[in-house]
């Protein structure tokens, strides 16, 4: 059984302002990132957190995120490299509009989800699934996980017990938090 979880995704960066497919690049936290993580921070700070750990992606973006989140709520925070963003091949560092595809795209998240399913030398969803099932599997205690946006819709994939094709019916967002523990999920805001 997988123990409760806390998944954050890591605050808006300079290159997801620009709408730049990341990957395994980084680019910092750009202003509002930080007051993300921050937020992110202020609504940790509500929960109970004994016998939890704190993991995150060793990709600088979720690095900074967890210092600013988790400040003071961890004696350490461990890396774990399955938690990275999924890899996107030739297409790491392009802007959205750089991309030639066989269709237009507009800029939400959730019509960029496919790219990353079609992205040439890229990961994709069956090797990022294996990867965050790896992880889960070898997770025994409660954790406050600090990872990205495809990543993070894998995980509760997995934890929630859906199909891969369901990873767009998933909420996103940047600098958000998900709870989940016994088979659901609830989003966490300030004051929830």
């Amino acid at each position: 059984m997988i123990p409760p979880l806390y998944i954050l995704r890591h605050g808006q960066t300079e290159w997801n302002a620009q709408h730049r497919i990341q990957g395994s690049l980084d680019s910092p936290l750009s202003e509002l990132g930080r007051a993300q993580a921050a937020a992110q921070g202020r609504i940790l700070q509500t929960r109970d957190l004994t016998d939890f750990r704190a993991l995150c992606s060793p990709q600088g973006r979720c690095f900074q995120t967890a210092a600013i989140a988790l400040e003071g709520l961890f004696g350490r925070i461990d890396t774990d490299p399955r938690l990275t963003e999924i890899g996107v091949g030739d297409w790491e560092g392009l802007r959205r509009d750089e991309l030639i595809i066989d269709r237009a795209i507009d800029e939400s998240e959730e019509s960029a989800l496919d790219l990353y399913e079609r992205a040439p030398g890229g990961e994709g969803f069956s090797a990022l699934h294996d990867r965050c099932r790896s992880f889960l599997g070898d997770l025994s205690e409660p954790a406050v996980l600090v990872t990205h946006g495809i990543t993070s819709r894998m995980l509760r994939l997995i934890v929630l017990d859906k199909d891969v094709s369901e990873i767009g019916m998933l909420p996103g967002g940047q600098g958000v938090i998900y709870y989940l523990e016994n088979g659901q999920m609830q989003q966490l805001t300030i004051g929830a």
